[in-house]
């Protein structure tokens, strides 16, 4: 979505906004995603609804507190997100683009993307490096036989 956003000039709330009205930008995401899926390719993905579209993959939810994901926000200084102007209007945002996310896939899909029972694996980032995150990720996947301790110290 941020790359779509970027493409047409807009912010992701902007585009997010604009989805409400269009469903072909949902449509759009859900085919590009789809056509990785078919690729053939490993590959790591950061989507909303990517293990709705791959079924077949490990499917990991990444959970924050929000004023923990607006800080990250806010502090990663996205010149494209022109929304978030402080710390409580990033909050802000990302409430409303959760909001406006939610509703339009249970509308189209009837699937609530954020019910924990969707994913393999939910980790709360909040308190976590992103090495601690990565950590976990491949300890699930060494657990289900997916990675080797080959080359892990």
């Amino acid at each position: 979505m941020r790359e779509m956003a970027s493409e047409r000039g807009m912010t992701i709330l902007e585009l997010s906004r604009v989805a409400e009205e269009d469903d072909s930008i949902d449509f759009e995401i859900d085919e590009r995603t789809a056509r990785l899926a078919d690729s053939g390719r490993s590959f790591v993905m950061d989507a909303r609804l990517g293990w709705h579209f791959i079924p077949h993959s490990v499917k990991v939810f990444l959970d924050v507190r929000p004023e923990v994901a607006a800080a990250r926000v806010f502090g990663a200084g996205r010149t494209a997100e022109k929304e978030n102007t402080d710390l409580q209007a990033t909050v802000k945002a990302i409430a409303e683009r959760t909001q406006s996310e939610r509703e339009r896939y249970i509308a189209y899909y009837g699937i609530d993307y954020l019910d924990p029972a969707h994913y393999d694996l939910v980790i709360d980032t909040s308190d976590l490096t992103p090495d601690e995150v990565v950590e976990e990720i491949v300890d699930h996947l060494r657990e289900r036989g997916l990675v080797s301790d080959r080359g892990h110290g």
